[in-house]
């Protein structure tokens, strides 16, 4: 655990002294690169090391100058960034710079190497909530205004909640049609070792084509179906857009869901199942009474597992035309700007791990509750 705290103050020794600040005249322009006052720099690297100390003589205590730590960096971000645009056009951007990432990396490394120091010295289990409350107010403060991503994020206004919305929806509707045919395919593999192994080598083969290549692949034969079927063009099939999106990212997310189911019904106990034969219960009541519950924690892992990789695949569908945040990714890099990338990009993977945490955390409910049960 000390080691990971090690490794956490390298990058907010290295970032103190790196330039903090681009300040470009607009979104494209080259910029000027800003460093931090000293007296700042001298601060980071002096509570770079607070952490590893209070690991060595309060290893309960950790979690304080690691939140320390990491709310500075956030704050300094967001008083650089605004610093850098006074008196400049309204057009002119301050961005994160290297400096400023580098801290960042280290301070959120040094919050996890002080949650294993807390766990591990039985302090308490609500510290996680500190530096989330800290974050949560530092940005509704407007401390981060001025930061250039969320000032394109105010520029986009509702176009941007529209993407957002679109990007929950590709991912919720994929995620429903896999487990509405992942599901009754993995239970009726899980009893017959022939059927579990074409099907799961189908949804192997699928995993291997890139998702830009799958993409492209539907987009013949999706068209040559609207084609032929005009009521299919009616309803919004077509070679680009939401319908070739939605296969695609169905598709991507079979194999966790059929895996899973089939790995979890196959490791139900077989006495759990004789007992409920022995007590009367038909084939039916067995498998939603007995069997369902059993194997749910595990097959909810791979339905978790499907749901984050869609946030990926929802943003290369962007390409086809199917919205999503995606759309902020591909125009930064057509127009090489990096506050639209990371307009796009850092949602997008705060939102997968939002819904890896919320089915993580339901995964964890069900298993206490069946381990109670049991």
């Amino acid at each position: 655990m000390q080691a990971v705290l090690v490794l956490a103050a390298l990058p907010v020794l290295a970032g103190a002294w790196l330039p903090w600040v681009l300040l470009r005249p607009n979104r494209l322009a080259p910029g000027e690169y800003l460093r931090l006052p000293p007296a700042w720099a001298a601060a980071l690297l002096v509570l770079a090391f607070l952490p590893l100390l209070a690991a060595r003589w309060r290893p309960a205590l950790t979690w304080v100058p690691a939140t320390l730590v990491l709310l500075l960096a956030v704050w300094l971000l967001g008083t650089r960034t605004g610093a850098a645009l006074v008196g400049q056009a309204e057009f002119a951007r301050a961005s994160a710079a290297s400096g400023a990432w580098l801290t960042l990396l280290g301070a959120g490394v040094a919050v996890y190497g002080a949650r294993l120091c807390t766990r591990a010295a039985g302090g308490p289990a609500w510290t996680g909530l500190l530096w989330v409350a800290g974050l949560a107010a530092l940005v509704l403060t407007g401390t981060l205004s001025s930061w250039s991503v969320l000032v394109e994020g105010r520029s986009e206004g509702p176009r941007w909640v529209q993407e957002l919305l679109q990007h929950l929806r590709l991912v919720g509707t994929a995620l429903g049609l896999a487990v509405l045919i992942g599901a009754p395919l993995a239970v009726w593999a899980s009893g017959r070792e022939r059927v579990a192994g074409a099907v799961l080598g189908l949804a192997n083969a699928v995993q291997t084509v890139p998702s830009l290549a799958l993409l492209g692949l539907l987009i013949a034969p999706l068209s040559a179906l609207a084609n032929a079927f005009p009521a299919l063009r009616e309803a919004g099939v077509s070679g680009i857009g939401v319908a070739p999106a939605l296969s695609a990212m169905t598709l991507y997310a079979l194999l966790p869901v059929l895996r899973n189911g089939v790995v979890a019904l196959r490791g139900v106990p077989p006495g759990a199942v004789d007992a409920a034969r022995g007590m009367g219960m038909t084939a039916s009541q067995r498998f939603w009474r007995v069997q369902l519950p059993l194997a749910l924690p595990v097959w909810l892992s791979g339905v978790r597992q499907a749901a984050v990789l869609l946030v990926g695949v929802a943003a290369v569908a962007a390409l086809i035309g199917a919205g999503g945040l995606g759309t902020y990714i591909f125009k930064g890099l057509q127009s090489a700007a990096t506050d639209l990338i990371l307009l796009g990009a850092v949602p997008a993977a705060l939102l997968a791990v939002a819904v890896d945490a919320a089915l993580r955390g339901l995964e964890t409910l069900l298993g206490r509750r069946l381990g109670r049960a049991a």
